[in-house]
């Protein structure tokens, strides 16, 4: 028998009778006995609850899981992962290369994770780099130090008030008369208050000292772990900026297939009218790993009814209104320029010092650039100048404004592929483009003012209508994406009529700056207003979003009258074409998915305001330029002395040469700076001589208000055209 047992038998057996003073001792005994009993029987409860939760929790573990915070994580080949913990190895297989390093980037960023966790646990765990215990410890020993002289202080004041409260009770034994032993009193009393005080400051200072001491460890802990998830997450995104490169560079160094398209037509750009139905073309070809960022769908206000065939009948026809269009020979111009270096360069090296900087301001070197500059991809907004000769002709005032709005979408056709960066103009540099003889106009940009960068734009047509605008640049680098606000307004004016329409232009988005196929978007609202007529066009550019039903970069618009009667339908895309379409019935029909009632459209079938042309053979290895972008940097005799074709690094990158090009972009923005440096001292010694200064002003453009808009802008004073008839460029700047 056990030794428990033994005891219980003895003390059943030996029970005296109740109520004496024995039966009353073993009574306690027994309370006593069964009180150890009970703990034990705590304790035993306690640890076989400890042991079924862990069980349980076991068991609600699946089968094959890994620890990550004490996980190996490792990589064979190009794409597969390995994981070990434990004696237990699995094999990951990724479809890319890229795909890959996502999977081992978010695996270790969960394996940091689990490490944290696993620290926060574990609160008397020492920091893990010695640096760290060394810091920490010296902080303990300053606040042990202050602590000390504290309790030194402490010792004094106790010993000095001790010394004050013995005095004045000796003082209060004295015969003193009574007011003053009322004083002392008072004394004595705000004395042991004073000291009641210091000691409670002590105690603070004591209760702070121990619960930093208990805390610092895991404060330090968690600045650790901030520091290097920031260090983990930048060497992540400079290894992933490599390897795009190096798996851009081996795509354009690998074989490809090259499938001719279809060359430019040669007949005149006019021919493509109202009439024409659209033709299916092949879907833009997307990578399927480019980061997208949602949108908010936005549903339209309006619900467009096609009328049936017995209808259409009423329609007036676009090319009656607009008159027959006339073909005119064009001049010879170059179609090809030299391919495209491959230069590899890491691009998260220059832009992590510019998050959040104007990118006008950051030093760029010409691998990010195409051998254009800003001038002439503003000059590019002619590209589908036939619009608006179309447009002169037409006795519509709202079918005018269709093709005003179909020629304000085609200027960003040009930048879907586009994702180099123009060069930025020099301060007074201009750029001329002569196509009197082919198409009847004459175009003439200047750059007016280089810190905010400012560019005017003159176009005057043969054709019955006058294009100006003043467009200054604001661009802002977000880290993942580049936003380039386009500020200011463009006015067209048509000779006959009078019409004077007023539009600007929407934000252009610059998607995967770091990692990931750049792509550019267009977002944002246009309002386009013929101010003699009072007729308006809205037009809303979608942003993109990779779960939206539409198709991507969409554009619809509504063509209104002076009363705001809608009249036509606009619809299309931004990269690829604009149909219009005449309503012939409106009617209220049902609430939307926001509640609000949406107007149903019954129109005539669709007509073909614009459409693309395809872009040159070979045109990806020379920056994707349009027919008309190759030659706008194509050396002309009798240009003037400021004319960006004649500016050296730009030709020298069109070359091919680009380590020049950077050498000489250098040079020309140093001098540019000096001449910025000299007019500056020449303000400051006429402010001190008391003279006016009246700093830079274009050669070619003067500022004016705008009667239209009240703003005050930059708009052709004359004379460039005729200074070309003399060829007298002797009042030009040597700015190259």
């Amino acid at each position: 028998m056990s030794e428990q047992g033994k005891g219980s038998a003895s003390a059943s057996a030996a029970a005296p009778a109740p109520g004496s003073d024995t039966y009353k001792g073993w009574l306690f005994k027994w309370t006593n006995y069964l009180k150890g009993y009970q703990r034990r029987w705590f304790v035993l409860s306690n640890g076989l609850l400890s042991y079924y939760r862990t069980q349980a929790e076991m068991a609600h573990t699946c089968r094959g899981t890994i620890n990550l915070a004490t996980a190996h994580i490792d990589t064979e080949d190009a794409c597969n992962i390995v994981l070990s913990s434990g004696g237990r190895t699995y094999h990951l297989k990724a479809s890319t290369e890229v795909e890959r390093q996502r999977w081992v980037t978010a695996l270790e960023l969960a394996k940091a994770k689990a490490i944290r966790m696993m620290n926060d646990q574990s609160g008397d765990e020492e920091p893990t780099s010695q640096s760290d215990r060394s810091e920490i410890q010296g902080t303990l020993k300053i606040l042990v130090s202050k602590l000390d002289d504290l309790s030194t202080c402490n010792d004094l004041i106790a010993k000095h008030g001790a010394a004050l409260q013995r005095s004045l009770s000796e003082l209060e034994g004295l015969k003193v008369p009574v007011e003053g032993g009322e004083k002392i009193k008072a004394v004595n009393e705000r004395a042991t208050l004073f000291r009641i005080t210091s000691n409670a400051m002590i105690n603070a200072c004591r209760d702070f000292l121990d619960l930093a001491e208990t805390h610092s460890r895991r404060w330090q802990r968690a600045l650790q772990y901030e520091r290097e998830q920031r260090t983990h997450l930048e060497e992540t995104i400079e290894q992933l900026a490599k390897q795009h490169n190096s798996l851009e560079r081996a795509w354009r160094e690998a074989p490809t297939l090259v499938s001719s398209a279809p060359s430019a037509p040669t007949t005149n750009k006019g021919e493509t009218d109202c009439l024409c139905r659209p033709h299916k073309e092949e879907a833009s070809d997307e990578d399927e790993d480019t980061e997208y960022f949602d949108a908010m769908e936005d549903s339209p206000a309006f619900i467009t009814v096609t009328a049936t065939e017995n209808t259409q009948h009423r329609s007036v026809s676009h090319r009656g209104a607009c008159g027959p269009c006339s073909l005119q020979p064009r001049r010879q111009r170059r179609t090809h320029i030299p391919d495209k270096p491959n230069y590899s360069l890491n691009l998260w090296s220059i832009m992590k010092n510019c998050i959040g900087k104007e990118l006008s301001k950051i030093p760029m070197p010409v691998n990010f650039n195409e051998p254009l500059s800003m001038l002439q991809r503003l000059t590019e907004d002619l590209e589908y100048h036939e619009l608006l000769d179309k447009a002169a002709r037409c006795e519509s005032s709202l079918e005018q404004m269709c093709l005003v709005a179909a020629f304000s979408v085609s200027s960003y056709s040009t930048t879907v592929h586009r994702t180099a960066k123009p060069f930025n103009p020099l301060l007074g540099e201009t750029y001329e483009l002569d196509r009197l003889e082919e198409f009847g106009y004459r175009s003439l940009c200047e750059q007016v003012s280089h810190h905010p960068p400012a560019a005017a734009h003159h176009v005057i047509s043969q054709r019955g209508w006058t294009l100006w605008q003043e467009i200054t640049i604001a661009s802002k680098f977000r880290g993942k994406y580049l936003s380039i606000m386009p500020l200011g307004a463009i006015h067209l004016q048509f000779h006959a009529s009078g019409n004077h329409y007023v539009w600007r232009k929407v934000t252009s988005t610059v998607h995967n700056i770091i990692v990931g196929k750049l792509w550019i978007d267009q977002s944002g609202d246009i309002e386009i207003v013929n101010h003699r007529t009072k007729e308006t066009c809205q037009l809303k550019f979608s942003p993109y979003s990779y779960f939206s039903r539409d198709v991507p970069r969409k554009v619809t618009g509504v063509v209104s009258d002076s009363g705001g009667q809608a009249h036509y339908i606009l619809s299309g895309t931004w990269d690829d074409k604009m149909e219009s379409a005449k309503i012939i019935q409106s009617s209220r029909g049902g609430s939307g998915s926001e509640g609000k009632q949406k107007t149903v459209y019954q129109t005539l079938s669709p007509k073909l305001l614009w459409k693309k042309y395809p872009l040159p053979e070979n045109a990806d290895n020379m920056y994707y330029f349009s027919a008309l972008a190759l030659t706008l940097n194509e050396l002309e005799e009798g240009v003037g002395l400021t004319d960006s074709r004649l500016r050296p690094d730009q030709r020298l990158m069109e070359d091919g040469r680009w380590d020049e090009a950077n050498s000489e972009k250098q040079r020309l923005e140093e001098k540019q700076r000096a001449v910025r440096r000299r007019r500056e001292a020449e303000a400051s010694d006429a402010l001190d001589e008391g003279k006016e200064y009246e700093g830079y002003q274009p050669l070619w453009f003067h500022q004016r208000r705008d009667s239209v808009t009240g703003e005050t802008n930059f708009v052709y004073k004359g004379g460039y055209w005729e200074a070309k008839d003399r060829q007298d460029w002797s009042m030009c700047p040597d700015i190259f």
